[in-house]
């Protein structure tokens, strides 16, 4: 404790900076993912492909993905936008069939109750579709956040700042406080992102505590 007393501020620091190495990719791999899904889902006959294109992506190795995006962007080593990239990479790796499977899960009585009402094309997608696939897809996003958080750790290695600075330095210096904080301030990152995603889900379905409360 005497150690994350001293270094309160670096921990706020590398803790903010993980944040967004995590959480940006997190949003821009979802975005990414919902007409990689939508497409997978109104033409079943390329699910197949979606699915194991994407699942294919997050096969390769986080460390190579780091050193290759300099070389791909034209970018520094240092450059925080190589994680930001790599993370998105493994978030629509993820996300992808996520979205399929969630707009798959409404079912068809449903759809046809909204182009019954009117609901066609792009509105019946955002009107209809995606909130009733919220639940699927909240819970692939709540696998990822995790995922994000813990790959991320593996940039310290490359020399971008995050909680994994504290986890490979603790470890070199043999400094268990700093190690200790590395791991716990990790965690407590994870909980805190899958804890604005449970509260986002709920937000947006607010039909699902109506169904719960008269249970």
């Amino acid at each position: 404790m005497d150690w994350l007393a001293d270094n309160w501020r670096t921990v706020l620091d590398l803790s903010l900076s993980h944040l967004y190495l995590a959480g940006v990719p997190l949003v821009v791999g979802l975005v990414l993912s919902l007409p990689l899904g939508w497409a997978a889902k109104r033409w079943r006959g390329s699910y197949p492909a979606v699915v194991t294109t994407t699942g294919l992506l997050y096969t390769i190795p986080s460390l190579a993905l780091f050193v290759i995006m300099p070389l791909v962007l034209g970018t520094k080593i240092l450059d925080p936008v190589n994680v930001v990239v790599a993370m998105t990479i493994y978030t629509v790796a993820l996300l992808a069939r996520t979205v399929a499977d969630g707009l798959l899960s409404v079912p068809d009585h449903v759809e046809q109750a909204a182009t019954a009402m009117g609901y066609r094309g792009l509105r019946r997608l955002f009107g209809v579709e995606l909130p009733l696939a919220v639940p699927v897809i909240a819970a692939g996003l709540r696998v990822a956040a995790v995922s994000n958080v813990s790959i991320v750790s593996i940039a310290s290695v490359v020399g971008v700042s995050q909680l994994g600075n504290l986890l490979v330095d603790g470890y070199r210096r043999i400094i268990w406080g700093e190690l200790l904080t590395g791991i716990v301030a990790t965690m407590v990152l994870a909980l805190l992102l899958d804890l604005v995603i449970q509260t986002l889900a709920r937000t947006l379905t607010p039909w699902r505590r109506a169904a719960g409360a008269r249970s």
